[in-house]
């Protein structure tokens, strides 16, 4: 075990809230009172992507979820509690999901090996492959295809996002609530705005629109 690296982080930490204080000396006071950040970001567990840094946001302003590829998955109870406590509870008025390009988990899901447990998670990308198939199949080149089953991932992942109960009671309800899908260049340190904006249950194809 690398004890200098953990000692590190500890002393890393003590370094960051003295430049903190030093800047702002109530800035630990107004965090301690509570949260009200206009953003929840559902993103990939990469350790390249803070999102955080990405965007400029200081703590307190981006209220965050992640896991392997930025999935939204129905089931996910996890990711449920998370997007159900940021709507309903802290009121955020969008939520992007932001996918990056050279990701692992989507790279895993247009071959056959198996990665063990992941796979079952993986799984859910297949699908997104499996939707667009005709166009992915048509790239020839296997990094451009990539980038671009990076970008289907996240749009599929926006309009699941729409498709939940907590969002579709949200729009029901009239809260003002935006959807986002992004991706970011982890070389460039760009992101792109996929422009998949979803802001109402109009927006979707009629069998998704519920009755609630």
């Amino acid at each position: 075990m690398n004890l200098d690296f953990y000692k590190k982080l500890i002393d890393n930490n003590k370094n960051w809230v003295e430049s903190k204080i030093s800047q702002d000396p109530e800035f630990f006071s107004r965090l301690a009172n509570g949260q009200s950040p206009p953003v929840l970001w559902i993103g990939c567990a990469d350790s390249r992507v803070p999102a955080n840094e990405i965007i400029g946001a200081q703590p307190g302003e981006v209220f965050v979820h992640r896991n392997i590829a930025n999935m939204v998955v129905h089931s996910d109870m996890n990711m449920l509690s998370v997007l159900d406590y940021a709507v309903n509870a802290l009121k955020v008025s969008h939520v992007i999901v932001c996918g990056h390009y050279g990701c692992g988990g989507v790279k895993a899901a247009m071959g056959n090996q198996s990665h063990g447990l992941v796979d079952n998670w993986i799984r859910h990308i297949k699908d997104t492959y499996r939707f667009h198939k005709n166009e992915l199949d048509a790239v020839e080149n296997e990094e451009d295809r990539l980038n671009r089953f990076i970008e289907l991932n996240v749009q599929e992942q926006v309009y699941d996002l729409a498709k939940t109960t907590i969002v579709q009671n949200a729009w029901k309800t009239g809260q003002d609530l935006h959807l986002h899908g992004w991706v970011y260049g982890v070389g460039s340190g760009l992101v792109k705005d996929l422009n998949t904006n979803v802001s109402s249950n109009a927006e979707l194809d009629a069998v998704y629109q519920l009755d609630i």
